[in-house]
């Protein structure tokens, strides 16, 4: 992200009754649907260390390092789903299995920043910035499980390997000089960490992906409250410690565990969005902090991975004319009245993503370069009673419209994400809500 964002806001998965159930194991067919998805988180993380580690992402780092983009993402940010366009991105993959690492934040005085700290499970166990530590930059000292705190301002990373993502707010291209001196300062000291083996990806074998998931869970132990789960899905072979022998299975077995993960694959592709207002999905206050909501937060990782907690970032989707997809030409219209602009202590952004055909969303050229529009795009015109349009089209809408124009892709569905960062509390608890995004 969510970010993560949440793209997928308020989703829910039309799970089994084994997935849902804590007492009996599974069916080993059940075992398997309920295992893909509880492993995907793991994957997807280890899936993005290693293109940062190969110096192919956006981003590219060592361990217990950063690597920092250098421009707002764009239609060639294809490194984590649903980017947003409104920060830059510095990213370090961490490993304290050698010990703890030193975190510097530089001063950053009104400037938004946050740096998460998320787990392999893709928990954010710490954020700091703006919100929860302040602008005057600190120094902290991360630790692992089991690992004495000392050191300066201790935080807790629940997982020995993690991900530390910053975020650093950008206003203009002019500003760009100005951040980047922000994040050369962003520094980590401390042991290198032990270079990670290869992993399975989300498409392979059955049998390769539950063999990386056995692995990751070697080097990162769960929690005891996923106790439930593992005893569920037993008949899989899969333990909290990393246990798992793909030899033992035979022709029929291993026809019953692709039929299960086909079915997890196929739920994760049959995402229903719930809990709309005003034709808007709203995040989950578990958003971030997944706890034992397993489908979810594989569908975060999935869609919206690295999304922040509700607390320091609301990920907001608006029910199109096919699900979260809008397929007709427009002009669409979103119009704030006035004293109605959304209530944020940062700032507000609304994003335009295009689909990849396995769920993911990514920005999309267009003749504006224009990708999200805001409380910071120079140029917006209200109307002369104070309230603000913002115009949703393929084609430039023409008029005093196109100065508050989102430029939709000339072809195929498209969605949208709303992103409040650092919502006040009538966001938080529903007394604000978005208005309706409306077609002409």
């Amino acid at each position: 992200m969510n970010r993560r964002d949440l793209m997928l806001a308020g989703a829910a998965l039309a799970l089994a009754p084994a997935a849902r159930a804590t007492a009996a194991p599974a069916s080993l067919k059940d075992a398997a649907r309920e295992a893909w998805l509880y492993g995907l988180p793991l994957i997807e993380m280890a899936t993005r260390r290693a293109r940062a580690m190969s110096g192919r992402g956006a981003m590219p780092a060592g361990l217990n390092r950063f690597g920092h983009a250098r421009q707002l993402a764009g239609p060639q940010s294809r490194g984590v789903t649903a980017p947003n366009n409104d920060t830059l991105y510095s990213s370090a993959w961490l490993d304290l299995s050698q010990g703890p690492v030193t975190l510097t934040i530089p001063p950053t005085g009104e400037r938004y920043i946050s740096v998460a700290g998320m787990s392999m499970f893709t928990d954010n166990n710490f954020v700091l910035g703006t919100r929860t530590s302040g602008g005057a930059g600190g120094r902290y000292t991360i630790v692992g499980p089991g690992q004495s705190g000392s050191g300066p301002n201790v935080v807790r990373l629940e997982t020995p390997q993690g991900w530390l993502l910053a975020r650093t707010l950008v206003d203009g291209p002019d500003d760009l000089p100005a951040v980047h001196g922000l994040q050369d300062a962003l520094g980590l000291t401390g042991p290198k960490g032990v270079a990670p083996p290869a992993f399975a990806v989300r498409s392979a074998p059955a049998l390769e992906y539950f063999t990386s998931v056995a692995a990751l869970l070697k080097s990162n132990p769960p929690p005891a409250t996923d106790g439930a789960l593992f005893a569920r899905i037993a008949p899989l072979g899969l333990t909290a410690q990393g246990g798992f022998d793909p030899t033992r299975f035979d022709a029929a077995a291993v026809a019953q565990i692709d039929a299960g993960v086909a079915d997890a694959r196929r739920a994760m592709q049959a995402l229903r969005v719930g809990g709309g207002v005003q034709g808007w999905s709203y995040p989950r206050s578990t958003l971030g902090d997944f706890n034992q909501d397993y489908a979810f937060r594989a569908a975060v990782a999935l869609a919206g991975l690295a999304a922040l907690p509700p607390a320091e970032a609301m990920y907001m989707n608006p029910m199109g004319d096919r699900g979260r997809m809008f397929t007709g030409e427009g002009p669409y219209r979103l119009s704030f009245p006035v004293g109605q602009l959304p209530a944020v202590d940062a700032f507000w952004s609304l994003t335009m993503y295009e689909a990849t055909p396995d769920g993911q969303f990514f920005l999309v050229e267009n003749p504006l370069r224009r990708y999200s529009i805001g409380d910071r795009t120079p140029g917006l015109k209200t109307n002369a009673d104070g309230s603000l349009d913002l115009w949703i089209a393929r084609s430039d809408p023409g008029g005093d419209r196109s100065a508050n124009w989102l430029p939709a892709p000339v072809s195929g569905p498209f969605t949208l994400s709303f992103r409040a960062y650092l919502p006040r509390q009538d966001f938080l608890d529903g007394r604000y809500r978005l208005p309706a995004i409306l077609l002409g």
